[in-house]
């Protein structure tokens, strides 16, 4: 798949993926979904689901390095920045052939360019907080936290 092509689903995902509400109880479900899920592929994980300036549900499976959290919460902060998953960040940086970093002068030690943060776009409202997940490769992290959004949002 090409480079626009990936955009392309990511962007299409964004609409997909967007929640009637959000709140403590939604973000219980979306990280207890996860949790299960790595659990059963036996997956060390660490995942975060927050609004902005507030965790709502946090874990870190055994066995998971301590920098997860700081990958978390760099991640966190691309999505609340701009509103869109940090993997079409990194991708849309990567087709201008110029680092995300560099593009928008931010600081590594405070935003990465790795997929992982997903927003949590209430349809009418925006992005109102983020599922964000660190321990696999950056396509599955992202992958993992579309699935949990995709799956909590049949229930809602």
């Amino acid at each position: 798949m090409t480079i626009d092509e990936q955009i392309a689903v990511l962007e299409t995902e964004l609409l997909e993926i967007q929640l009637p509400h959000f709140d403590a109880g939604v973000a219980w479900r979306i990280g207890a979904f996860i949790h299960e899920r790595a659990d059963t592929a036996g997956k060390r994980i660490a995942c975060e689901i927050s609004r902005p300036g507030q965790q709502l549900f946090y874990f870190a499976m055994p066995g998971i390095a301590p920098d997860s959290e700081a990958w978390i919460r760099r991640k966190r902060n691309v999505v609340e920045r701009f509103h869109k998953s940090s993997l079409l960040m990194k991708l849309l940086a990567d087709k201008q052939e110029r680092p995300l970093l560099e593009r928008y002068a931010l600081a590594p030690g405070d935003y990465c360019a790795s997929g992982g943060g997903v927003p949590i776009v209430v349809k009418g409202s925006g992005c109102l907080g983020a599922v964000t997940v660190s321990g696999l490769t950056q396509f599955d992290d992202h992958a993992l936290g579309v699935e949990a959004l995709r799956n909590v949002l049949s229930t809602l």
